[in-house]
């Protein structure tokens, strides 16, 4: 990075009506700097969408980030700064962002700078440095310039999430995964820290839970490297010993890892699991079965995952009720104040909220 390439950026920032910033994991890599950027990126004023491990850099309620809608507010935007992550499927290879934007990419890697959309402005830096020096260049811009932009996102995002409460409020076999994400939500702490590992259940949980702090969210990456969750919650435990560590489970990705709960009691790492349990892989199911007609290898059983905890000498828990879910929390919370390590079996069933989509 050089200040030619900053001056440029902030240049063409100050004439954008509708800019988009899209942060990615790789902003998060400076975590000296991780609270210095959430206030740079305040006074930077652009409207942002947060994925991987940037999420929860901003809090939980941050009135300039949005989290529904991305390729929308892509396909409206002026300017797209793509900062700490590729223009891979995620972004739809690029199609999601509008050709007549001006299109900023910032990222340490020079591959990935230009994959699949050539950038107007292509910046080889760290991200986090990149926005650190960017909201200095532009310390006096003014939010004016933008206010129907963000009134227009904002409105958005309120359609959406009413969307998602008739859906949340829809009958399901077993617990409707978006409710009991809700509820989840509800009851994290401020020194919570989510580890996700599995696929259609983690992906609905990265809609409906708002880390509350940087660093608060973990999960398997962009192409889903299942089976990384119990070692995530080990060491996030270890680190961080005062914090509440929950570990989201799809049940199929939960096959990988559930015996380190052995780990989990020998070393004192009191986390709370929570298996999204369908009785399948329904990520893979959704469009196998779709497309194929043909579900073979995805279905699995309703299995007593918290049995196997118990067997190991940490406390289970079969959640089967919508009505339970605030009494079997507030017990693991309560568990897990003690030392012990908590896994709750919640029998979910199925929802049209993510089809068609393969976003993490």
């Amino acid at each position: 990075m050089n200040s030619g390439q900053l001056h440029a950026a902030g240049h063409k920032l100050r004439k954008a009506r509708a800019p988009v910033l899209v942060l990615g994991s790789q902003v998060a890599l400076r975590t000296d700097k991780l609270t210095a950027l959430a206030e740079k990126l305040d006074i930077l004023g652009i409207p942002m969408f947060l994925a991987g491990s940037a999420r929860g850099l901003l809090g939980k309620d941050h009135p300039l980030q949005f989290r529904h809608r991305r390729g929308s507010a892509l396909k409206e935007a002026d300017l797209v700064i793509l900062a700490g992550m590729p223009c891979d499927f995620r972004l739809d290879y690029g199609r999601q962002i509008n050709p007549d934007a001006v299109y900023i990419a910032v990222n340490r890697s020079r591959k990935a700078l230009k994959l699949n959309k050539k950038p107007d402005l292509a910046v080889h830096a760290d991200p986090g440095t990149f926005l650190l020096e960017l909201a200095d260049e532009c310390r006096d811009l003014s939010r004016d310039r933008i206010s129907a932009w963000l009134l227009r996102l904002k409105e958005s995002e309120t359609e959406r999430e009413d969307q998602i409460r008739q859906t949340m409020d829809a009958s399901t076999e077993y617990i409707n995964p978006l409710y009991l994400c809700s509820r989840i939500d509800r009851a994290l702490s401020q020194n919570s820290i989510i580890v996700g590992d599995g696929g259609d259940f983690v992906a609905t949980a990265s809609y409906m839970l708002s880390p509350r702090s940087p660093l608060g969210w973990l999960d398997p990456g962009p192409y889903g490297t299942l089976g990384v969750g119990a070692g995530f919650a080990l060491a996030a435990g270890l680190v961080h010993p005062d914090a509440e560590v929950w570990l989201l489970y799809g049940d199929g990705a939960a096959g990988y890892s559930l015996i380190e709960f052995d780990s989990f009691v020998r070393h004192g790492v009191p986390v709370i699991a929570v298996v999204g349990n369908d009785a399948g892989w329904t990520q893979i199911t959704r469009e196998q079965a779709e497309i194929l007609n043909d579900d073979t290898a995805t279905v699995l059983r309703y299995n007593n995952y918290h049995r196997l905890a118990e067997s190991l000498d940490a406390k289970g828990f079969l959640l089967s009720e919508a009505a339970e879910i605030e009494a079997v929390i507030e017990q693991a919370k309560t568990s897990v104040r003690s030392g012990m390590p908590v896994l709750i079996n919640a029998l979910i069933g199925h929802t049209d909220f993510r089809k068609g989509s393969i976003s993490m």
